[in-house]
């Protein structure tokens, strides 16, 4: 096992194909490909799975690239530190439902390490492909919500893919609005308050089940329904056509525009933020900082973070 063969596993890793990571690591990929198997067969055991769909992490292989990831960091800086080598771009990947905070998190990281070069990566997109992301190692964390509704399948779903959820908040849900909303004065508002306004939700695609929705009471049928694949659209429609969406109440000024607002809906639910990581590995220092900055930009926003012994 040599250190340049870790570098590869983690270069087709975050590539997602051995043609594309041959093509980053200047590398043929015949002589990818017998890098890796040569590799396997030292371990006796698959790191990647083949099919005729593409590669995809083995079970062996999800925690080996954990190991993985921590001796090359480790080299490199021992690297910079005794040969004065000038640093590799710093990758790092996140998956998560569509959260303001999630993207402050992770815009104030990145101001704050003042890295010199880095390889971010932040993917805004559905349920089932956050869960996905994080299993196969597109992302080091994913960001999604549990309730009473959905938490047995979701749960299910998690430990099949061998992930752990970390509570982050309780969030009470609320209502985005346009400010020039006929119901943007309100102190608090009822389902009942938004029957004659278009109630806008993110689609969820492929899985599109009521347990993978991002808004909470998704069993509810309402008279006009208009489905989104991105935020800045939602609230477009929001502003243009006094829509609502159902949301944990997090809304960032400087993000969003003093636009849209946030109005509490009066209800007994309630999401339970937070983050799964992959439950056989450690999670890098990257995602540990951005894990410390969420949580104080939660606790800027004035929702109490849960204390765990992660």
């Amino acid at each position: 096992m040599t250190l340049q063969q870790l570098k590869y596993i983690i270069g087709i890793v975050n590539s997602g194909s051995i043609n594309e990571a041959a093509k980053r690591l200047f590398i043929s990929q015949p002589s990818l490909s017998k890098a890796v198997r040569e590799l396997e067969n030292e371990l006796n055991f698959e790191i990647f799975r083949r099919s005729s769909k593409g590669i995809s992490l083995s079970l062996e292989g999800t925690e080996f690239l954990s190991y993985a990831r921590q001796v090359v960091e480790q080299a490199e800086l021992l690297e910079q530190r005794y040969l004065n080598t000038k640093p590799l771009k710093r990758q790092f990947s996140i998956s998560t439902q569509h959260y303001a905070f999630a993207v402050n998190a992770f815009v104030n990281l990145i101001k704050k390490l003042n890295i010199q070069e880095y390889e971010w990566t932040l993917r805004e997109t559905r349920t089932f492909e956050i869960i996905e992301d994080v299993h196969q190692s597109r992302s080091d964390l994913g960001i999604l919500y549990l309730n009473d509704f959905n938490r047995q399948v979701i749960s299910k779903l998690l430990k099949k893919n061998d992930l752990c959820f970390h509570p982050l908040f309780r969030a009470e849900p609320h209502v985005f609005v346009s400010s020039a909303h006929p119901l943007a004065r309100r102190r608090q508002v009822l389902l009942e308050d938004l029957e004659d306004y278009p109630c806008l939700s993110f689609e969820q695609g492929t899985y599109n089940s009521f347990y993978f929705s991002e808004e909470i009471l998704s069993t509810i049928v309402h008279r006009k329904e208009i489905h989104v694949s991105d935020r800045a659209t939602l609230f477009n429609l929001l502003i243009g056509l006094n829509g609502y969406t159902i949301c944990s109440g997090v809304l960032s000024e400087d993000l969003n525009g003093s636009n849209i607002i946030s109005i509490p809906l009066k209800t007994e639910e309630y999401m339970l933020v937070g983050w799964i990581d992959r439950g056989s590995s450690r999670p890098s220092r990257s995602a540990l900082l951005y894990i410390e900055e969420l949580k104080r930009v939660i606790t800027e926003y004035g929702y109490e973070v849960i204390r765990t012994d992660d």
